[in-house]
């Protein structure tokens, strides 16, 4: 039997009665910072797919390190509180000192 835990709280996740919610992130290179040789046609560069790019990058990457991907399991509240923050820039604006 597996055993999950919510990434964010800690919580353990019963398989047969909590929902569990998966979060994937993937961070690479965008193409267009990709360092393109002066004699390449810019009309045939216009027609390259995106997927393919990414394709592309993803093969280097296990080199140069320019392709990470996480994968998190969460709780129903931590889900709710994610996808109401994902950056968590609304987290970082409302840390507080104490006035000592």
């Amino acid at each position: 039997m597996m055993h999950y835990t919510c990434d964010m709280c800690g919580k353990p996740l019963q398989t047969e009665e909590d929902t569990r919610y998966v979060v994937k992130i993937e961070v690479y290179t965008a193409c267009d910072a990709m360092d393109m040789d002066d004699d390449i046609d810019e009309e045939g560069m216009d027609l390259e797919d995106d997927d393919e790019c990414f394709e592309d990058r993803t093969m280097e990457a296990g080199i140069d390190g320019e392709y990470k991907a996480f994968r998190f399991d969460l709780c129903a509240k931590c889900h709710k509180k994610y996808l109401d923050d994902p950056l968590f820039l609304k987290a970082r604006h409302q840390i507080r000192f104490s006035e000592n």
